[in-house]
């Protein structure tokens, strides 16, 4: 049921939103380094790698410049045209073509590359591994503004990820799959668009009251509150 969900919704967008793809193709062409599309290994299900498209926003040299595989909010290898394409999200479109593949879902664990996985404690990468990875996740919603936490933070870009963010994202993974159904699949979806217009919102810890509580250090940035 899911997947044929996910074959209609992704198709149904990227017809809708070709019209975007368009301008964006040929200013992308025209500025940065001419790079369309970005493509990265990120651990799909059962801990098979997959090539994940995005909209090319930074160097094409970044992961092998400091910062790695990590974003901070102020990363100076992001191209100018990439900040907005970033800040609105436009730059994950192209992955509804990986949802169409089967390689993603519109809703699941969202994809790390090899190297931030390990970052995971074994038992969650054994948990993540049983589902298809997704375009959103509750850990995305969560985490929507996880460049400007990382910037934020007194402690070096790789620290925070490891040290502070790693493991509540699985944290929340771990409470998510057990509910993974259709009815999450579509609530999910609802809080996704509902944050993308108003990303201050605190929604998430409205709707989920049960979620696990994140660590004094993240929660102002989370914006949590116990309601």
């Amino acid at each position: 049921m899911i997947r044929f969900f996910d074959i209609l919704f992704s198709g149904l967008a990227l017809v809708v939103l070709s019209p975007l793809f368009l301008p964006i193709v040929l200013i992308l062409g025209l500025t940065g380094e001419g790079k369309i599309f970005y493509k990265q290994d990120r651990v799909g299900r059962n801990g098979k790698t997959f090539r994940l498209l995005k909209f090319a926003t930074m160097l094409e040299n970044s992961p092998n410049l400091p910062g790695g595989d990590i974003t901070s909010g102020d990363d100076p290898r992001v191209l100018l045209v990439g900040k907005f394409l970033r800040k609105t999200k436009i730059n994950e479109l192209p992955q509804l073509i990986n949802i169409l593949k089967g390689e993603l879902s519109v809703v699941g664990p969202r994809p790390l590359t090899p190297q931030n996985f390990r970052y995971y404690e074994i038992s969650v990468q054994k948990i993540i591994f049983q589902k298809q990875p997704g375009l959103t996740g509750i850990g995305s919603i969560v985490f929507r503004d996880e460049e400007t936490i990382i910037n934020r933070s007194k402690k070096k870009t790789l620290d925070c990820y490891r040290e502070e963010i790693a493991p509540y994202k699985g944290e929340l993974e771990k409470w998510f799959m057990p509910k993974h159904n259709i009815r999450f699949y579509f609530l999910l979806i609802f809080l996704t668009a509902w944050v993308v217009f108003s990303p201050k919102s605190k929604i998430i810890w409205k709707v989920f009251p049960s979620i696990p509580i994140p660590p004094k250090s993240l929660q102002q940035n989370l914006g949590y509150s116990a309601f």
